[in-house]
C-alpha cells in the first residue's frame, strides 16, 4: 500500500465524518450528548466493533 492510498483514506474518513454535521447539525449535538452520557466501557466496545467492521469491510474490497 503506498502512502497516497493512506492520505485518501483519512481524506475519505473526514469527508464521512463531516456529512453528519453539515446536514443536521441539531441531530449531531442530540448524538454528542448522548455519547457524552454513556459509560467509557460502553464507548469502547462501540468503537471496537467500528474498528472490527472497518477491518472487516477493507479486507472485503482489498481481496
Amino acid at each position: 500500500m503506498a502512502w497516497q492510498d493512506l492520505w485518501a483514506a483519512l481524506a475519505l474518513m473526514l469527508v464521512l465524518e463531516g456529512i453528519l454535521p453539515f446536514l443536521n447539525p441539531g441531530r449531531f449535538r442530540s448524538m454528542v450528548r448522548m455519547l457524552d452520557e454513556m459509560d467509557d466501557a460502553l464507548v469502547r466496545r462501540i468503537g471496537l466493533v467500528s474498528m472490527l467492521a472497518g477491518l472487516g469491510l477493507l479486507y472485503l474490497v482489498r481481496s
